[in-house]
């Protein structure tokens, strides 16, 4: 079916309008109806989506003039929060006390287990206490490579915590 304006190019854009049964029905190339203001209702879509899922990871508390970015591919966690996505799967190492919140908010947990379901809770408890103890000791020596001992302090006695827990 060709343009009923233009006459030359497909039809491409269907506009149909009922006021007070009245129907008004149009078949347009994408030229004509951008000319008309007819756009595609899901044109921006991609932009809303990734608004609305950014918006889920909330506002970044940085301080100021400080700009933390993944090591491995250099995206802020600025970035993520506008876009809704992470650079690479390191982000979500370097952004973790940042990232999880959301994520177990998002999936309901923040640890893949596997295909293969695990049979009883005590290995699944020390799947997840195992990968906490990993990252909070990458992050200790973070924090200490960065000369933020009051940080690492903090670490240290987490992972004390948690391994005392993992014992019991």
């Amino acid at each position: 079916m060709l343009c009923e304006i233009c006459k030359k190019r497909t039809a491409t854009t269907h506009y149909k309008q009922i006021i007070n049964d009245s129907v008004t029905e149009m078949h347009l190339c994408s030229q004509c109806a951008a000319n008309q203001g007819y756009s595609n209702i899901f044109g921006n879509f991609s932009s809303q989506f990734e608004k609305m899922f950014g918006s889920v990871f909330g506002v970044p508390e940085a301080l100021p003039g400080e700009v933390r970015r993944c090591s491995s591919c250099g995206i802020t966690l600025d970035d993520i929060v506008k876009s809704g996505r992470v650079g690479c799967t390191d982000c979500y190492t370097e952004f973790y006390d940042k990232l999880m919140p959301s994520v177990g908010r998002i999936h309901g947990n923040t640890y893949h287990i596997g295909k293969k379901p695990v049979k009883n809770i005590e290995q699944v408890q020390a799947i997840r206490v195992k990968s906490e103890l990993e990252i909070l000791r990458d992050e200790m020596d973070k924090a200490v490579k960065a000369e933020e001992f009051e940080r690492a302090a903090q670490l240290r006695d987490q992972i004390r915590e948690l391994e005392a827990n993992e014992h019991e």
